[in-house]
């Protein structure tokens, strides 16, 4: 996992090492106020590592896919102009390389541009507490730490 803002890397995470690391000297500063802060980064990546190996076998048997090479990505983010105040987010997965699931943040509704999604939105369609969650993160959480 790569955290950037302003296309600058700034958090890495490594799947071989399990660890989290900063990546700007601005980012090493952060356990001044919060400790455990790397601890915790480190167990939230570890934790979405292990949920993505179980999503992309399930998407694999979407595609009725029983082998090879196949990459799940996931870019969440937000924008924010500091003239007009305008926030802009982004939930967006992809699958090998194309669109796979995103979170329409106007609507509050998934979209599902591959057939093989569709289950996918119509089981977090269902969840509204996740809906909510991603709507307070891209619009609020999100951009304060901007």
């Amino acid at each position: 996992a790569v955290g950037l803002l302003d296309e600058v890397e700034f958090v890495h995470y490594d799947g071989d090492t399990k660890r989290s690391e900063p990546r700007q000297d601005w980012m090493s500063r952060v356990t001044e106020d919060d400790p455990q802060y790397w601890k915790s980064e480190t167990e939230i990546n570890m934790g979405a590592q292990q949920v993505y190996k179980g999503n992309i076998e399930t998407v694999k048997r979407r595609f009725n896919q029983t082998g090879g090479v196949h990459i799940v990505q996931r870019m969440v983010g937000c924008e924010w102009d500091d003239e007009t105040n305008e926030v802009k987010g982004y939930n967006q997965h992809g699958y090998d390389g194309e669109d796979f699931i995103s979170f329409d943040l106007q609507t509050e509704q998934w979209i599902a541009p591959k057939q093989q999604a569709v289950i996918t939105k119509q089981k977090w369609e269902q969840n509204r507490a996740d809906k909510a969650y991603w709507k307070n993160y891209l619009t609020h959480l999100c951009p304060q730490w901007l």
